[in-house]
């Protein structure tokens, strides 16, 4: 992922609705995004998303450690946005809420305003904060785990050399193989294989040096070229 075109992973459909899945949310105005860039709203999207069934605000409170009346609150504010809806049965905060969209795409593509440019890339360094916490806890936590799971986690690091459209293709073909997969299983529980947990992978690319720029140069990553 980068801040020029933000992707977040997410879900489909609830369970019995539709088996049809929901498009892409692409985010467009400021003003949605900003309405996003609270830590609690981040919170609850990951949560249900992880889910994949309709949570009531004291379940999904239990998750992510925050109070029912907190919850409510914002999943009320995420419904004004579009974001989550109410899945109907149950009243006041046994009410179930469902996510609307299979995730979430924004950045420079979308929009070109500076006041998007700027609430845009802090609503990405929000979610890669989070993403770098949870890396962070696998890092320090891991030998709780079995040797499975350890050899099975990756990190890896990549370096080419590529244009501007070879990367975007790079990066569209990544997320198509990715989304195809195992994408489903967000939605539908009876999908998970049995031993199956949520595992998260990020993908970011970026150019490390500024076109054009003499080799050795640093880019903005602060890389130089050997």
């Amino acid at each position: 992922m980068s801040e020029n075109d933000e992707r977040t992973a997410g879900q489909t459909e609830s369970a019995g609705q539709t088996d049809k899945p929901l498009p892409l949310r692409e985010i467009t105005d400021a003003r949605t995004l900003r309405a996003l860039s609270h830590p609690v709203r981040l919170a609850l999207i990951e949560a249900m998303t992880i889910s994949g069934v309709p949570m009531t605000a004291t379940e999904v409170g239990e998750q992510i450690g925050e109070s029912p009346t907190t919850c409510s609150f914002h999943l009320r504010q995420l419904a004004k946005y579009g974001f989550v809806e109410e899945a109907g049965g149950g009243k006041g905060r046994a009410r179930p809420w469902r996510m609307k969209s299979i995730g979430m795409s924004f950045g420079a593509s979308h929009n070109t305003d500076p006041e998007y440019e700027i609430a845009s890339r802090t609503l990405a360094q929000m979610y890669r904060e989070r993403s770098f916490a949870r890396y962070r806890t696998w890092m320090e936590s891991q030998a709780s785990f079995s040797p499975e799971w350890r050899k099975a986690a990756e990190s890896s690091e990549y370096v080419f050399y590529l244009t501007a459209d070879e990367l975007a293709g790079l990066n569209q073909e990544m997320t198509t193989i990715l989304i195809n997969r195992y994408l489903e299983r967000l939605n539908d529980p009876a999908l998970r294989p049995a031993g199956s947990v949520p595992v998260e992978m990020l993908v970011m690319s970026f150019p490390i040096q500024v076109p054009d720029s003499e080799p050795g140069e640093p880019g903005p990553a602060g890389w130089a070229e050997k």
